[in-house]
């Protein structure tokens, strides 16, 4: 099956295209055909199977974009995720004029008001949307509302605040839930809002490959380049991709590795098509060790030979962090997922290996010791595996007339250690003492968060009784 077969529009199969998207996720053909027939749909599926597409494509396919009103509102429960689910969208409806407002806490009142007014789309978190709504800064009427992720909302005390959101702004929309499980709250939800919904159930599977070692290392912000080249260089991989978020980290690192002598190549959406198709087939054809890519490179990008996937900076949540770390280990083989971050980054990691239920394991940056021993283990075995030539016994015979025998070893070891010179401090990023703090540290601010949002839920309901 391919995404045609849904009788989209031109400009929204053409986004797909370029997004490398090639046939429908199993949640996208469930849930595409329901939702362009006009029905309520309630789906569980995990994350990283194609949600955003399963109910994006169809939205966009209905809406009007010649009007600059609000018709979709999609409720996410954090601000990553919103920003995430926003970019994707916008992405799906560039062709045909789409606009996009993203709604979170903690930015400008003013330039998100000014957004809503002339975008199609909200993707909102609950606080934030209902403190809009509230003190009457913008008045919606969207045709379609999406809850995103529903069960983590109602883990994060979101639950009232939904509620309250589908009686202000969702009475006559199509409504869409999508979670991936449905405890007894989220199906309560759904019978009181949703009218006669249709059902989706995907059923479980292991979201990210059995063959692939999951790693992370923590690193300050300074530290990702001198990070990320002490782990080429340890573990030496034959191909490998590293994913950036910005277009502007690929160029500028493609541009650093080529200058120390990595074969690399920047891939992202600004480049031409031609371009692409040039990087990809040198990538493919082994011309190239290293791709350096955005997330456009996770879809549709068929290589079975990637050892190696890093990610030289989280994406914002899980899905994307499923498509580029499928990159490796495909057709059977084994591969490795590395994943530098930083301290700041530790909650999307956490929500990551909630999300595809695996731990991610950490590991500490190998020192400058740590990586020369290493290369000296491989250069050991290999003069063990190497078959002693007729020219090297003239070449030593030579040599015995001007130098003793020890002399001799010791200047050829020195050549062959030559290849080994490694530069940079001899320790990068952070031990396994200092991971084990942050961690205790973020846990505390998660159970002092849900303390907080306990506190507010009893505050709300003293003052309703």
């Amino acid at each position: 099956m391919n995404f045609s077969e849904f009788s989209l529009k031109k400009e929204i199969l053409d986004a797909i295209e370029k997004k490398g998207f090639k046939e429908p996720s199993p949640i996208q053909k469930e849930a595409i055909p329901l939702i362009l027939d006009g029905f309520d749909v309630v789906a569980q599926a995990q994350t990283g199977t194609g949600k955003t597409a399963a109910f994006g494509l169809p939205l966009i396919n209905k809406i009007d974009c010649s009007k600059k009103e609000v018709q979709v509102l999609v409720i996410v429960p954090t601000r990553e995720l919103a920003i995430q689910v926003s970019d994707e969208l916008y992405q799906f409806g560039k062709y045909l004029g789409l606009n996009t407002a993203t709604v979170y806490g903690g930015s400008s009142y003013q330039r998100q008001i000014k957004f809503i007014n002339k975008s199609q789309i909200v993707v909102a978190t609950p606080g934030r949307l209902i403190d809009l709504l509230n003190n009457n800064y913008i008045e919606i009427s969207p045709k379609y509302v999406v809850l995103d992720e529903a069960d983590e909302m109602l883990d994060m005390g979101f639950l009232d605040d939904i509620k309250k959101i589908l009686n202000l702004v969702g009475k006559d929309a199509q409504k869409l839930l999508f979670s991936a499980t449905m405890p007894k709250p989220i199906l309560e939800l759904s019978k009181q809002f949703l009218k006669n919904p249709k059902q989706v159930k995907i059923a479980k599977q292991d979201i990210t490959n059995k063959n692939i070692t999951q790693l992370y290392y923590v690193v300050d912000e300074f530290e990702r380049d001198d990070a990320l080249i002490r782990l080429f260089d340890y573990y030496d991989p034959k191909k490998s991709i590293v994913f950036c978020r910005t277009k502007l980290d690929v160029d500028r690192l493609s541009t650093y590795l080529i200058s120390i002598g990595y074969s690399a190549k920047g891939l992202h959406g600004d480049m031409d098509q031609r371009q692409r198709e040039e990087v990809i087939k040198a990538f493919k054809s082994n011309r190239l060790e290293i791709l350096v890519a955005t997330d456009v490179a996770a879809r549709g990008l068929d290589v079975n030979d990637v050892d190696y996937v890093f990610n030289y900076q989280l994406p914002y949540n899980s899905e994307p962090y499923v498509h580029r770390i499928g990159r490796t280990a495909r057709a059977g083989k084994e591969g490795v997922a590395v994943s530098i971050v930083t301290p700041s980054e530790f909650k999307a990691l956490q929500k990551i290996q909630k999300d595809i239920k695996t731990l991610i394991e950490p590991k500490t940056v190998p020192t400058l010791n740590d990586l020369i021993s290493k290369k000296q283990q491989k250069l050991i075995k290999k003069i063990e595996e190497q078959e002693i030539l007729p020219e090297a016994i003239d070449l030593v015979e030579e040599l015995k007339k001007e130098y003793d025998t020890s002399t001799i070893k010791y200047k050829l070891a020195s050549i062959l250690f030559n290849e080994i010179k490694f530069e940079g401090k001899n320790k990068i990023g952070k031990n396994y003492k200092d991971i084990k703090y942050l961690l205790a540290k973020l846990e505390e601010e998660n159970k002092a968060n849900r303390r907080n949002r306990g506190n507010r839920g009893y505050r709300r309901n003293r003052r309703r009784t």
